[in-house]
């Protein structure tokens, strides 16, 4: 981890809740002039800290109400399937987020879709792409919190 202090943190608190607050307000909360900020963010995403300043939309409001995550399990762990593997799932845009895992489950997704019959589209695309030993599907019923937000 790089060298943070506490005014680091704070200012990523600030940004990680709002990315479009300025940085005179949060020089202003934090007691300390525009280009001490201004500075300070500018390290942090040197550092790769910050990785981006983005928009989180709603899924529900764009129509990708259903949540699935997606256990994957493989027989093959060669290098050139993983990097076959990871291609064919990048590309994938339904896919959100995308993980290795250790344990019982090899890899896990978390994808975005409008239905079950949008997720089934998804599935196809993605095994007709690419061998595995089993994929499971679990639906979301609800989710309780998803945050982006970091504690730093």
């Amino acid at each position: 981890m790089k060298n943070i202090d506490d005014t680091d943190r704070a200012i990523l608190k600030f940004l990680q809740a709002d990315s479009t607050i300025s940085l005179e307000a949060i020089a202003d909360q934090l007691n300390v002039s525009v280009n001490t900020c201004w500075r300070r963010v500018r390290r942090l995403e040197e550092d790769g800290i910050i990785q981006a300043r983005v928009a989180i939309c709603d899924p529900e409001k764009l129509g990708l109400g259903q949540t699935v995550f997606v256990a994957i399990k493989t027989n093959d762990h060669s290098a050139a399937w993983l990097s076959k593997f990871a291609k064919t799932v990048t590309s994938i845009p339904e896919v959100v987020e995308f993980y290795r895992m250790a344990g019982d489950v090899d890899y896990l997704l978390k994808v975005a879709v409008r239905s079950v019959a949008d997720y089934d589209r998804v599935y196809k695309a993605l095994i007709t792409k690419i061998e595995v030993a089993d994929v499971s599907a679990t639906f979301a019923m609800e989710c309780l919190k998803n945050t982006t937000e970091l504690p730093v």
